[in-house]
């Protein structure tokens, strides 16, 4: 699978903001959250260092946005645009991730809102639940965790 990652770049911005709320308006319309606060969140949240585009056969069809924080790689955000979903591209985006964090012995943590069906694949690729809120699941993989497909 030619996927690969590219720093992002400012004009990104609206890019990235189009693919959140085209994966995020049902979850956001289900929850019955504040589309407008949303919007401003989406913004502040938005760090141009932590931002990678996903690049397939060098088009673009998502993007990721991540960290190391507390000697963990912290994924924020991970969204592939509809038309490429369901192709594999997320689990292998996933599985790079995993391998970066393995090599450097650190685990990966996210968050995923309960509703979200992305939550199956990350069971799928060893995370556990490390606790709950309302609306989210905080999720954590070790380095060395079983890799599924």
């Amino acid at each position: 699978m030619q996927i690969a990652f590219r720093p992002a770049s400012s004009e990104d911005f609206q890019y990235c903001k189009r693919l959140y709320f085209a994966g995020m308006t049902k979850i956001i319309e289900e929850l019955h959250l504040n589309m407008a606060a949303q919007a401003v969140s989406f913004r502040e949240q938005w760090a141009l260092t932590q931002v990678r585009i996903i690049t397939f056969d060098s088009s673009d069809v998502g993007w990721l946005q991540s960290k190391v924080q507390d000697d963990v790689l912290f994924v924020a955000q991970l969204f592939v645009d509809g038309p490429f979903q369901r192709k594999g591209i997320g689990t292998e985006v996933m599985h790079r991730l995993i391998g970066e964090s393995t090599r450097l012995n650190q685990g990966v943590c996210l968050a995923v809102v309960k509703i979200n069906p992305a939550l199956r694949l990350y069971e799928r690729l060893g995370f556990q639940i490390t606790h709950e809120d309302d609306r989210k699941f905080y999720m954590k993989r070790d380095p060395d965790s079983a890799v599924s497909t």
